[in-house]
């Protein structure tokens, strides 16, 4: 707990933040099915897209790097908490970022982060077909080489941010294996259509990319041929399940801030029904299920800046829990609330969409518990 209370400040500053900046708009974010410009600009003059990049390029990353990580993951959990929609957005950022400054080129990196970094360009990451989820692998979009070019035809669909990113990292069947490539916005041949009346986290700005001959020439190619997804997803995923893991106790907090405060104004039976027992035992779940889940994040977090061989199996552990975790809480929140809680005058519905939404994204649980049952008995067999 030390270390949780040495960043006490920050977490206040950056709840203020998005309490202020965000959180207003949370609403309109999930009725208009959109995150407005004014919000996406708070966000960048707070240098928040910078978050999780290297230094060199623009970005946040420097001095002790488990601190980096963990003003980084405290970061998500403050948007997470005033809109999962903006945290969503945050985070696809940096999962197609962080391929890029990984496996990029010299001339990539110098060439996209400095712009991905300062916010002049959104990025996304596209792996997710018509017939492809969970087995990246099996991707149908394919690459054919055509001198120093490839050419690019297929289908991605339910791709976070498609409708606003500049950029997408996407990976594509090739004669070499599954490739990834940098796909600018702007290329000829890409035609993006909007994807609406999403269950929760509806200002995802989901879409479907349409590849039709697009011809990108070879400076547009990220890694090696046949690595696009043992290498070059794998770091947008592993990127985007720690900072979904923290994006999902901001969630949970706000669900059960939002219980707090209704439990003591709400009045039955000539007492507030913060004095019931069956709602303090509610209250006590959430809290401490949220305080497991914020240090499993830290832990991972702080595996992932040692770049600990364990780092990928915490950082998959902590999303899975976070995810089921959030379900738990925004339901008994919702009980809490009761009928009160269906209607728009309180903002549980919308956590309760959003929250199921979790179990989904970046790694269905089930998916989740067969790479992590790997990693177990990988350790047992030592």
């Amino acid at each position: 707990m030390e270390l949780l209370e040495d960043f006490g400040a920050l977490r206040e500053e950056l709840r203020a933040f998005a309490e202020r900046e965000i959180a207003p708009h949370a609403q309109r974010i999930d009725r208009e099915e959109r995150i407005p410009a004014e919000v996406v600009a708070a966000l960048r003059g707070a240098g928040v897209f910078a978050s999780g990049f290297p230094e060199a390029y623009g970005g946040s990353i420097g001095g002790d790097p488990v601190a980096g990580v963990v003003r980084h993951g405290l970061m998500h959990e403050a948007l997470g908490s005033a809109s999962a929609s903006v945290q969503g957005l945050v985070n696809v950022h940096h999962m197609g970022g962080s391929p890029i400054a990984r496996w990029g080129t010299r001339e990539q990196k110098e060439r996209w982060l400095p712009r991905l970094t300062s916010g002049e360009l959104m990025a996304a990451i596209a792996i997710t077909e018509p017939n492809v989820g969970s087995q990246a692998g099996a991707v149908e979009a394919r690459a054919v080489r055509d001198g120093a070019d490839h050419v690019i035809d297929g289908t991605k669909c339910w791709i976070t941010c498609g409708q606003s990113a500049d950029l997408f990292v996407l990976i594509a069947g090739s004669d070499e294996g599954p490739t990834a490539f940098i796909l600018p916005r702007d290329t000829a041949g890409l035609t993006i259509e909007p994807i609406h009346g999403l269950l929760g986290c509806r200002g995802y700005m989901l879409a479907k990319l349409h590849l039709e001959g697009c011809r990108l020439p070879g400076g547009h190619l990220l890694g090696k041929p046949g690595f696009g997804v043992s290498h070059v997803a794998a770091a947008g995923l592993d990127a985007g399940r720690h900072n979904l893991a923290w994006g999902c106790v901001g969630l949970a907090q706000a669900c059960l801030d939002a219980s707090i405060a209704y439990a003591r104004k709400r009045r039955q039976f000539d007492a507030p029904i913060s004095d019931f027992q069956l709602v303090q035992r509610m209250i006590t779940g959430m809290a401490t299920e949220i305080h497991a889940t914020r240090l499993m994040c830290w832990h991972a977090g702080t595996m992932r800046a040692r770049h600990d061989p364990t780092a990928t199996k915490e950082g998959a552990m902590a999303k899975y829990y976070a995810s089921r975790m959030v379900s738990r809480v925004a339901s008994d929140a919702l009980q809490i609330h009761g009928a009160n809680g269906c209607g728009p005058d309180f903002p549980l519905e919308r956590h309760y969409r959003d929250a199921r939404i979790m179990e989904i994204i970046e790694g269905t649980s089930q998916i989740l518990e067969g790479v992590i049952a790997r990693y177990v008995y990988q350790e047992a067999a030592r």
